[in-house]
């Protein structure tokens, strides 16, 4: 995971703007609740790698992920409700991309993808 978490953050150094735009204080906080405050965050942050290479409906991606199909289904909602992505159609055949307000502050994930590799290789030691 640490190996993929330093090709994300390649991706996304990639993938920014030259206009270089500092994501305000909620949009950070709103990216490091959904990508390393909670149990999905990683598998949310591989979704958001697939899109920006091209739009994926849910089938597609469970199959690019190798995820079960309902796994898949609740992170996309839980990413569409939080404005990561954007869908185009309804129901099964619906396509998916990343959507602008997540453009604009595609520099702010780099910051949540340190954030998670961070807590991913952080080992908890009891004494």
């Amino acid at each position: 995971m640490a190996n993929q978490l330093l090709e994300f953050k390649e991706i996304i150094r990639s993938k920014q703007s030259l206009q270089q735009r500092q994501p305000d204080k909620q949009t950070r906080k709103l990216l490091f609740y959904l990508f390393t405050s909670t149990r999905g965050g990683f598998t949310r942050l591989r979704i958001i790698i697939h899109l920006l290479e091209q739009p994926y409906n849910t089938h597609q991606l469970a199959k690019q992920l190798d995820l079960d199909y309902k796994a898949v289904q609740h992170h996309v909602k839980v990413l569409e409700k939080n404005n990561m992505i954007s869908k185009i159609g309804d129901k099964y055949g619906a396509i998916f991309h990343l959507s602008s307000f997540l453009e604009i502050n595609i520099g702010a994930l780099d910051e949540a993808i340190d954030k998670l590799d961070k807590k991913m290789n952080h080992t908890k030691v009891y004494l």
